[in-house]
């Protein structure tokens, strides 16, 4: 029997969690030759072997599909599917042999997130979402918490190198409410919140590929993410994103980062 559409998506979106995880082992704390991109971020032989295994399969299985990578550029934006890919999530900590590195991937189907994946391979853990059926890690069903009060949230972002002032200023008005914080993690934040062990997360300066797959994933598990006007991710948003357990921590959150 012929798997469904839906089962399809989900049977290859495991596929290319397996090959890019499975590529991208091979690097880790190994010497690398590290290039710096025009946008100044690192980049290794790892995350451009680990995005071309992804591309040789959607080019097997998905022919007609679109893809948006971080290292290998835009293809067929204009499908129904597009699949968004960041073989590395966390280069910065891969390349310093800190296991908080992952691999990310979202599917976007006429325009709406559909599916997530935040696989992260040093630890064993792969955390998938799908839109009307839930969010799982390793195979176990996860939920966001059920924290609605700013002053219980737990609050996580990547660094505070990733703000500039204006927004700095927001996130520390905000975080500074909240009754604890953290830094560090890259794409494992997400992956916390969609557990129930983190409640917020924010953070500025992304691009789709390393917001879309986390988006996918934390709605499936119950939660709210959006951009700082509470607006829905997507291709074209600004790169500033807020996720939360809750619409009412949600909404408390936002109210802050705009000054209120």
């Amino acid at each position: 029997m012929s798997p469904t559409p839906s089962e399809h998506v989900l049977l290859t979106a495991h596929a290319l969690a397996d090959a890019a995880a499975a590529e991208a082992m091979r690097w880790f704390r190994t010497p690398l030759d590290i290039i710096t991109k025009a946008d100044e971020s690192p980049v290794t032989l790892a995350d451009r072997a680990a995005e071309t295994a992804m591309r040789d399969i959607l080019g097997a299985q998905c022919p007609a599909d679109g893809i948006y990578g971080e290292e290998h550029g835009l293809e067929r934006l204009d499908a129904q599917r597009v699949w968004v890919l960041d073989p590395i999530d966390g280069t910065r900590s891969f390349i310093t042999g800190s296991p908080l590195w992952g691999v990310l991937i979202g599917l976007v189907e006429g325009g709406r997130v559909t599916l997530g994946v935040v696989e992260m391979p040093v630890l064993g853990e792969r955390w998938i979402g799908q839109a009307g059926v839930g969010a799982q890690r390793n195979g176990t069903a996860v939920r966001v918490s059920a924290c609605s009060d700013l002053t219980k949230a737990r609050i996580v972002t990547t660094s505070p190198d990733i703000f500039g002032p204006a927004d700095w200023a927001a996130f520390d008005r905000l975080s500074r409410r909240c009754a604890m914080r953290r830094f560090g993690g890259d794409c494992y934040g997400y992956a916390q919140l969609a557990g129930g062990t983190i409640d917020l997360v924010v953070e500025a300066g992304l691009q789709p590929y390393d917001y879309l797959g986390p988006a996918g994933l934390i709605e499936a598990a119950g939660g709210v993410i959006t951009d700082w006007q509470g607006q829905p991710l997507g291709l074209k948003s600004d790169g500033r994103v807020i996720a939360a357990a809750t619409p009412a921590l949600h909404l408390a959150a936002l109210e802050l980062l705009r000054g209120g």
